[in-house]
């Protein structure tokens, strides 16, 4: 029979591999759904992709790829025998075979044992190897191969390597570049200055051209300042180097990665990212004490320095202390936390709740499978397909059988839970590259749920896409208030987030008792009052969003010049599901994130139709169609016959266009040509010029543009708009795709500004032909715009922008709450989230892997609440 086997397998073997480094071996989990070695059918690990898959799913991957030959993984959970010593080591029968299996076992693990099995098996006809006899197959291969297979030990080799993989996941930690990284030398004798420097939590931007991203804090007199732009997209002028050039300090921080977990630290004098073993202490000489900070872990244990846990707050959030009753079924399975993972659990369960994310996933499973790559494991549509019909198929939530029950009750240890899925390989695929959600801390769920809408989209490839219930147009007022003019323009969104205004709190009055104690107590070192929460009304928070808000730096158009300017919004749009977050979360003045102590009476149906946005109203006038100028020199107004002076040329951007080894009188006339917008827009016009015969000679600038004829009440300085576009900025906009003349109408709404020209190309769709060829001057500057200038989710989030505008579900203002997330903690970087659904009419709490009926949902502490829009009869 041996002999047999041996030759059945001998065709196979050149499509045996074996694990090489960089090779991830899945033997915990199937591709395609949650089954694992301990289900019922097994696992397949394909001897060649080295892919699981469960009994129903292993057959399509056979089918797609032609490989035949796969490992079968079983594990045979048995409780232990009475009178077996408790916490002993589990009995196993072949100790090699699982090394290293990640389990799926319940959470008392010592009071089982587990027997496991291996073995070949080659499709289609499913003749199957166990695993000891493989040893004998060197020999029979040997005699029987011909010469062009492997050699004879291969198949002995690549099951030893199968089994004694490490886990899939468990690999990729250690490969972490960070690992290569090495501590300054400048860290530990590193001065820093006493000049008083401190740096708030938010709102940076460079000391030099006010840039407000890819920052970097000099370690050394805290100098706030940009980085250098690379092909990555990050920005910047390199005005941090150009600081160490002239002043050789030489350790900068990244501003936005500083983390209790470290930051990203840069030596300028050793020209890599570097350690520095002193960051904590480094940053606290600016105020940054964010990294002394510690965490409450997920499992309740407080960790930090707060004399008082919010133990009410972990107590009635999760409703302990009631006999809540577990239940099972489609749409009641939980989620395994996987460590500091529940603020993904929370956001998947709540989506997956929503009928169109059901539509797409779990209703087109079986489209979604055929159609998956060969590595089903790196697509998002699938892992979205597997997680959905995971929660909702029942088929990982099934309810104790009969005789289970009896058994417990006669132990009287009834503790029977559900196991929940694990959603490992989801997570692995929507967090790859990103520096939070790849971690292993606690996040915050709102800007995962904004990540998710975001992979959402980009991943919908069709017309359908369920994130459209979430997408609704914000419509922006804002008034000069020197001039009383205004300007509306339209922003897309997926949340409203509503302030906490505690000075509209009920219980006031007991708020300043509280406050007064506990100043008297730390006066004279008593121990602290009982905690006070704030109970602030609903309609308080939402008359705090309605009102108008102080815009910084407001450039008036009419002025042209900067002034003062407030901002209202309103909803253009509503969405058929409407998120709303409450900001409960912010920073101290010493970089520690605070958590508010509050409590809202959220409703449990909303009303906004009088939030609904009117547009230009009647007497209203509007503010000029104009931009602010590119650079800002010195005033030049009374020597405007000296025009023929020579430009201004960014001479930072030419030098880094020269670096990469460009021409510099090329890389001067791409600054010039792309009006000073930074060296990536230079990097595309030399690109697009490069094949040119004077593409390296100097600039030669032509006589200034005759301004064209002006009225009389055109602003000083300004480029009139009715002039024709620079054909270099034409050609630039042409090349990305865009029609010349949406692009000519594009720079010409936009006083030849690439970059906003850019913006109004994506924000005004082109409209009929007659239309398109308009001049902007002569059209009324009233059309809709969607800026990307939404300060809570532009890092995360970006609207659809195609021809046809952004897709958006509107209807009624009139919502019913369905779900909210909650959070207890101190702050979002630790702590724990649960939440609470309304389904078939009764409230349910899905904390983590346990889903049961809610007896009190604790709607007033809630995070991010869920609505969805009432049918309008």
């Amino acid at each position: 029979m041996a002999t047999d086997l041996g030759e059945l397998l001998v065709p196979y073997m050149p499509t045996i591999r074996v694990p090489r480094t960089g090779d991830r071996v899945f033997k915990s989990e199937c591709a395609f759904s949650f089954d694992s070695p301990e289900s019922e059918g097994g696992l397949y690990v394909c001897m060649n992709t080295f892919l699981g898959f469960g009994r129903e799913h292993v057959e399509r991957h056979y089918r797609k790829t032609g490989q035949s030959v796969y490992m079968h993984l079983k594990r045979h959970v048995k409780e232990k025998a009475t009178g077996a010593a408790g916490g002993a080591v589990p009995r196993r029968r072949n100790g090699k075979v699982f090394l290293d299996l990640e389990l799926n076992r319940d959470f008392n693990g010592e009071d089982y044992e587990y027997e496991d099995e291996a073995k070949l098996v080659i499709f289609p006809d499913h003749f199957e190897i166990p695993l000891p006899n493989i040893e004998e197959l060197p020999a029979l291969v040997k005699v029987n191969s011909v010469s062009a297979v492997p050699s004879d030990d291969q198949v002995t080799i690549a099951c030893d390597a199968v089994l004694n993989a490490p886990s899939a996941y468990k690999k990729q930690e250690p490969e972490s570049w960070e690992e290569e990284i090495q501590v300054s030398r400048h860290a530990r004798s590193l001065r820093q200055l006493d000049n008083g420097v401190r740096i708030p939590p938010s709102g940076w931007k460079c000391q030099k051209c006010e840039m407000r991203e890819n920052l970097w804090l000099n370690l050394t007199d805290g100098a706030v300042l940009c980085g250098k732009w690379f092909f990555d997209g990050s920005g910047g002028n390199g005005h941090a180097l150009e600081h160490y050039r002239e002043t050789n300090y030489p350790l900068a921080v990244k501003l936005d990665t500083i983390t209790p977990d470290g930051a990203d630290v840069y030596s300028f004098e050793e020209e890599e990212a570097v350690l520095d073993p002193h960051i904590s202490d480094h940053l606290s000489h600016f105020g940054i004490d964010m990294l002394q900070m510690q965490k409450r872990t997920e499992n309740g244990h407080h960790t930090d320095n707060n004399p008082r846990p919010r133990v009410s707050e972990w107590e009635v959030i999760q409703e302990s202390g009631m006999k809540l009753k577990a239940v099972f079924g489609s749409g009641y399975t939980g989620i395994k936390n996987l460590g500091n993972s529940c603020y993904l659990s929370t956001v998947m369960q709540v989506l997956f709740s929503i009928p169109d994310f059901q539509r797409m996933y779990v209703g087109n499973l079986q489209r979604i499978f055929d159609y998956s790559p060969l590595d089903p494991s790196q697509d998002f549509a699938t892992q979205m397909a597997k997680l959905g019909h995971g929660l909702l198929s029942g088929q990982y939530a099934k309810p104790p059988m009969k005789s289970e029950l009896i058994e417990q009750v006669m132990k009287e240890e009834y503790k029977h839970q559900q196991k929940g899925i694990s959603p490992r390989m989801l997570k692995a695929l929507v967090s790859r590259g990103h520096p939070e959600f790849s971690s292993n801390r606690q996040q915050d769920a709102h800007e995962f749920l904004l990540h998710m809408i975001n992979l959402v989209e980009r991943n919908s490839g069709g017309s359908e896409n369920p994130s459209d219930v979430f997408r609704f147009l914000v419509e922006e007022r804002v008034q000069c208030c020197q001039t009383r003019r205004v300007r509306y323009t339209q922003r897309v969104d997926y949340c409203i987030q509503l302030p906490a205004p505690f000075e509209a709190a009920t219980n006031r009055e007991e708020l300043l008792a509280y406050e007064a104690k506990l100043k008297d107590a730390e006066e004279n070192m008593r121990a602290p009052p009982e905690p006070v929460r704030a109970r602030i009304p609903f309609t308080a928070c939402l008359q705090a969003f309605t009102e108008p808000e102080n815009v910084p730096d407001f450039w008036s158009s009419a002025l042209q010049a900067k002034s003062a300017g407030v901002k209202t919004s309103r909803f253009a749009s509503f969405p058929e599901y409407l998120v709303v977050q409450i900001k409960k979360f912010t920073f101290g003045v010493d970089w520690v994130p605070k958590k508010l102590d509050l409590a809202i009476d959220v409703p449990d149906f909303l009303d906004l139709s009088r939030l609904r946005a009117t547009g230009l109203q009647a007497g209203e006038e509007e503010l000029p169609d104009l931009m602010p100028p590119i650079v800002l020199p010195e005033d030049t107004r009374d020597n405007s016959m000296s025009s023929i002076d020579s430009p201004e040329i960014d001479e930072v951007a030419v030098m880094q266009l020269a670096e990469m080894g460009f021409p510099l009188e090329a890389c001067r006339k791409a600054v010039y040509y792309t009006g000073n917008m930074g060296p990536e827009m230079a990097f595309n016009w030399i690109i697009a010029h490069m094949e040119e015969p004077d593409f390296a000679e100097p600039l030669a600038l032509p006589s200034m543009m005759d301004p064209g004829p002006s009225t009389s009440d055109s602003p000083v300085g300004a480029t009139p708009l009715a002039n024709s576009p620079p054909e270099e900025s034409i050609a630039i906009l042409t090349s990305m795709g865009f029609p010349r003349a949406h692009s000519i109408q594009a720079l010409k709404a936009t006083n030849n500004n690439l970059e906003r020209a850019l913006d109004w190309i994506f924000t005004h769709p082109e409209q009929e032909e007659s239309d398109a060829l308009s001049d902007m001057a002569d059209t009324e500057p009233n059309d809709n715009t969607f800026s990307n200038a939404n300060s809570h989710s532009d890092s995360t989030l970006s609207p659809d922008r195609d021809t046809s505008g952004p897709r958006v579900k509107d209807g009624p203002g009139r919502y019913e709450l369905f779900a909210f997330i909650s959070h207890m903690g101190a702050s979002t970087m630790s702590g724990h989230y649960v939440c609470h659904i309304k389904k078939e009419g009764r409230w349910l709490i899905y904390n983590d892997h346990k889903v049961c009926l809610s007896e009190r949902p604790p709607k007033d502490l809630g995070y991010i609440y869920f609505y969805h829009r009432l049918s309008s009869s």
